[in-house]
């Protein structure tokens, strides 16, 4: 017996320590604050100081080194996020914090985040977190933390429930050694600081945390955070609520079920949630909203104070809104007018007075505001409390009555006009008051004048609308004139509707009257109540009111369906009956009043009856084998076949779906391999001179019947090109290729025969060029190449603008500048580079596109007279028609130009035949933004008027892939936040492209033109100076940006360029 007190008295003191532990409000401030530190840390200790639950957010940010947090050592539960960022001190003492549960989350995503902890030497080690066992929601985020050595090591997995949430751990410290007995995983170096494991470990029978590898030292599933043994008292912290020392998955509710009464009754033990513990009473700041503490009420509910306590109670309707009303006394607020009938939405209470003059209705010129809508005026449908009067001397004419106000029930009269609380004058539009609801006029008197054609008002008995003190005094007060002549009203038919009483009325129709004659429903008058037959049945109120039978009435017929409102007034149930009272379905799992969860079934009668005591998911009769338990065991077979058969369909259809995959998978390699056979089978061409040797050409000769035309992708000076189908002679796969159809528009070429030219195209095979798959000769040639799906270089560069690094844009331009110097080995002048004639074969690989073409249009005569791209010609090109590939070399500059400027159009502003002009005055382009002096160099040496001292494009090469091995020193990119993700994502490429181009040095540059690895190296400060265009200062004699064509202006600039590579 003494054991049994004993146990009883700590039970309860459990339960006071409980209902006593300190909970605080958390924040939401993020990485923000207005104070300084030392304010923004005494803020935080005055917060938490002995604080267990923080109900919101943690978050400790920007805090000094010096600073003592040992008050946080008693915080247990975080219910939102922990952030912990930008900090300068050495340990955070947490170790009783057990669970975080991530209501809400730092960032969207994160319960916990640490970033940024360390300021130079100083930083966190140590997270504390000792104890923190459980993250019910979000994901883990430490990154940046220079000196934290053991936290990110942490086996998170077993911290988090959800196994697929983020874990984020980049940038720490380098991972020290634990202590032998912690297995690998420690917050610290101690014995005492190992990680404890309450998931990971725990036999497969456990269904959430453990205490022991043992399927006898599994958790509660009402635990959060492990426990200490089986029960749900063990728990270290509750997965729903805590109740008295207990995790329970909701506290006692404010309703049980009476098995004696039948009926849900309140509960005298209830208490009420707040956070994760039951409290007996909610915090004072708190309302209560049915079993648990809100901070405020839902939109339809509205708060009510009963018995000192507030709590939140349903509106009917509306819930109240209190608006300010209008004042004579006020400029802003003398009537209603446009400019101030908005702020009477939804209003309910009018908190003075309504004024509605003749400048608020037709407009107020003085004032500049306009003449009132009159479909404004149903703002005021709401209102049901006026607390001054209402005073009403112009109304809109298309108006007939006051029907805007039909909701108003009240005017208090606190402030009367004279001895007036209502007034009507001057209204000849209105015919009718229509105030139907108004059934209260609490001081004042009614003052109605001068509307020549209002009726009604002369019926209405004003005595039963007066209340307070001095009733009969008002009534003789009232002033009610000069209106239409009741006897010209009953003239013509202005009268009382027949089933009102002769109380009087607002105006015509049985809902206008002050009170009926017979019976009302919604306030409209009716003949009879639908007692004995009609839809739906009703009783008769206290007050004639036809009022609903419940719902669970069976209609009668001849006889009363019900005595009352209630469910225990039916005559007979629709559907069951529990007791006295008819119910749609019998109590199922509701509490009754020792606790115990009750079931019952429906019996042949339709009467609930209570399922056998054992029974725990509801029955479908009196005994043991009736349990839903049984019949669920029972059903079992039938349940077996629909699973295995849903899954015999979900199988059937995923094999399905793999095969057609697999097939649309063999027809691609099928391509593919095709394609690889004809591209390395090739065909040999025997000289004519015996003497001569063999050109390997790798391209084809193609019959017209090998090609089909699909999809126009463009056209430009030399002919159009189509997507289309290479279908090999003798074979039935069909290869995506791109088809070039060059023609000679003056008439004067045929393309009936092969030339040296052609075979010569058809021989190059590099990876930076377009391959040429097949020559088709004829009236028109027709080139065919690879089918690059990614589009040309320009266009790639003006869509993807925001998301280029500066490593891909000098990996293109080695690219180029080494497909160049392939067709410049094989003597093969392009005459046409540009960014629109580059193509992209990836993201990270282009090929030089278009080479030669010019040259099977006119092989003699340089002089075509079509179209030439003026803006990308070197000046001895547009003067003297002279092609070279030094020439070449300008175009290269101009489209590294194009590269650097995002796509942009070289001189976009001047006409073309413009250009020479400025290219002989020593103007060039401009430094495009993101490029530092270096780069622009490059450029400037490109477009030299000496084309013997512009770079060769092996040096162009050497040069750039130079650059690429630290692109942030040479290009400057401002990266936005848009693009971040897309820029880590190429950055994490480098090794791939620079494996291809350190395979491609030793293939393609065999006479020591090597190309070293490209490294990603971290950015440095360097000069980036910037200048608009490049000018020539080689003397005084020469005009201003002028570069003359001699030697010495070569030697200025290589000058100029060895001592600028000297200062790198």
């Amino acid at each position: 017996m003494r054991l049994q007190v004993l146990a009883l008295l700590l039970l309860s003191l459990q339960g006071a320590a409980v209902q006593t532990q300190q909970v605080c409000s958390g924040t939401s401030n993020g990485l923000s604050f207005t104070e300084s530190s030392a304010q923004h840390y005494n803020n935080l200790k005055n917060l938490y100081s002995g604080c267990e639950i923080i109900i919101g957010n943690l978050e400790i940010t920007l805090m000094e080194r010096d600073f003592n947090f040992s008050f946080l050592g008693t915080v247990r539960e975080v219910t939102g996020y922990v952030l912990i960022a930008t900090n300068q001190f050495h340990r955070l003492p947490l170790e009783q914090l057990r669970v975080i549960r991530g209501n809400t989350l730092y960032d969207k995503e994160w319960a916990l985040s640490v970033f940024l902890n360390f300021d130079g030497e100083y930083g966190l080690v140590d997270l504390g977190l000792t104890h923190l066992t459980e993250i019910l929601v979000g994901g883990v985020q430490i990154v940046n933390n220079k000196y934290l050595s053991y936290a990110p090591w942490i086996n998170w997995q077993d911290i988090v429930r959800d196994s697929s949430a983020l874990i984020e751990i980049t940038g720490n410290g380098q991972k020290a050694p634990c202590h032998p007995d912690c297995g690998g995983y420690c917050w610290g170096p101690n014995k005492d600081q190992c990680q404890i494991l309450t998931k990971t470990v725990c036999a497969p029978q456990c269904h959430g945390r453990c205490f022991g590898p043992s399927p006898q030292h599994c958790c509660n599933t009402e635990c959060a955070g492990g426990c200490s043994g089986p029960k749900e008292t063990d728990c270290f912290a509750c997965q729903h609520v805590s109740h008295l020392g207990a995790c329970v998955p909701h506290c006692p509710q404010s309703h049980i079920y009476n098995k004696h009464t039948f009926q849900l009754e309140p509960n005298p033990d209830a208490m009420y949630q707040y956070g994760s513990i039951c409290l007996h009473k909610c915090p004072d700041h708190f309302v209560v909203d049915g079993s648990a503490c809100v901070s405020a009420c839902p939109p339809d509910k509205m708060e009510v104070e009963k018995n000192g306590t507030k709590h939140c109670e349903p509106c009917n309707g509306l819930c109240p809104k209190v608006c300010e009303g209008t004042d004579p006394r006020k400029s802003n607020r003398q009537t209603v007018d446009s400019s101030n009938i908005d702020s009477f939405i939804n209003c309910t209470k009018i908190q003075g007075s309504l004024h509605f003059l003749v400048m608020g209705i037709n407009g107020d010129v003085y004032n500049k505001i306009p003449p009132l809508d009159p479909e404004k005026l149903r703002v005021f449908s709401t209102v049901r409390e006026i607390t001054g009067i209402l005073n009403i001397q112009s109304w809109p004419a298309e108006l007939k009555d006051l029907s805007f106000f039909s909701n108003l029930t009240t005017i208090r009269g606190r402030s009367l006009h004279l001895p007036f609380s209502l007034l009507v004058m001057k209204v000849d539009s209105l015919m009718a008051l229509g105030l139907r609801s108004l059934r209260e006029i609490s001081d004042g008197s009614v003052y109605i004048s001068n509307n020549t054609n209002l009726c009604y008002q002369h019926t209405v008995k004003w005595q039963q609308i007066f209340t307070g003190s001095q009733i009969k005094r008002r009534r003789t007060l009232n002033d009610i004139k000069f209106n239409k002549l009741p006897s010209q009203c009953e003239a013509e038919g202005h009268v009382c509707d027949p089933l009102c009483s002769n109380s009087g009325c607002w105006g015509p129709g049985p809902d206008q009257c002050l009170s009926c004659r017979n019976h009302s429903r919604h306030h409209t008058c009716v003949a009879q109540c639908n007692i004995f037959s009609g839809e739906p049945r009703e009783f008769a109120g206290p007050n004639g009111e036809c009022l609903a039978c419940h719902p669970e009435c069976l209609p009668q017929e001849g006889r009363e369906t019900c005595q009352g409102e209630g469910a225990d007034k039916c005559a007979a149930c629709a559907t069951l009956m529990d007791g006295p009272h008819c119910v749609s379905s019998c109590p199922y799992g509701v509490t009754g009043e020792r606790g115990q969860t009750i079931f019952k079934y429906a019996d042949s009668t339709g009467h609930c009856q209570a399922c056998h005591p054992n029974c725990t998911s509801g029955c479908t009769g009196p005994y043991l084998r009736d349990c839903m338990e049984a019949r669920l065991t029972a059903d079992s077979p039938h349940t077996a076949a629909i699973v295995s058969g849903v899954l015999a369909g979900l199988i059937v259809c995923l094999a399905v779906v793999v095969m057609a995959l697999l097939y649309r998978r063999g027809l691609a390699i099928r391509r593919k391999r095709a394609l690889r056979r004809y591209l390395e089978s090739g065909e040999s061409i025997e000289p004519l001179d015996p003497g001569e040797k063999g050109t390997k050409v790798h391209a084809r000769i193609l019959k017209s019947s090998e090609l089909r035309k699909s999809k126009l992708l463009g056209s430009g000076v030399f002919g159009t090109v189509h997507k289309g189908f290479w279908i090999p002679e003798g074979d039935s796969v069909k290869i995506p290729v791109a088809i070039k159809t060059i023609q000679d528009r003056s008439g004067h070429h045929a393309f009936t025969e092969i030339t040296d030219h052609m075979l010569s195209m058809g021989s190059l095979d590099h990876p930076y060029i377009v391959r040429l798959l097949g020559i088709c000769p004829g009236q028109s040639l027709q080139l065919v190449t690879q089918l690059s799906t990614h589009g040309s270089l320009l266009q790639h560069l003006r869509q993807n603008a925001n998301n280029l690094d500066p490593q891909r844009l000098l990996n293109w331009c080695v690219q180029i500048a080494k497909g160049m110097y392939y067709l410049e080995e094989h003597r093969m002048v392009h005459r046409n580079l540009a960014a629109r004639n580059v193509l992209l074969k990836s993201d990270y690989i282009v090929q030089v596109s278009d080479f030669g073409v010019a040259d099977l249009l006119y092989p003699d005569d340089k002089k075509y007279v079509y179209k030439t791209p003026i803006k990308w010609m070197a000046l001895e090109s547009i003067l003297f028609r002279r092609y070279t590939h030094q020439s070449d070399v300008w175009s290269y500059g101009v489209t590294v130009w194009e590269m650097m400027s995002y796509g942009a159009e070289p001189y976009t502003s001047m006409h073309p035949n413009d250009v020479p002009g400025l290219l002989e005055k020593g103007e060039r382009l401009a430094q495009p933004q993101i490029c530092t002096i270096d780069v622009y160099m490059v450029m400037v040496k490109c477009w030299m008027i000496d084309e013997n001292i512009r770079p060769t494009f092996k040096e162009l090469a050497n040069e750039f892939t130079r650059m690429a091995r630290d692109p942030p020193r040479y290009l400057v990119v401002k990266k936005d936040q848009n693009s971040a993700a897309a820029d880590e994502s190429h950055l994490r490429e480098p090794k791939l492209v620079e494996a291809d181009l350190e395979s491609e040095d030793d293939e393609v540059l065999d006479d020591g033109f090597a190309t070293p690895p490209l490294h990603m190296s971290p950015s440095r400060s360097h000069s980036r100076m910037r200048i608009g265009s490049y000018r020539s200062a080689s003397g005084q004699s020469v005009p201003v940006g002028y570069l003359p064509m001699t030697s010495n202006a070569g030697d200025d600039l290589r000058q100029l360029w060895s001592q600028r590579n000297r200062s790198v």
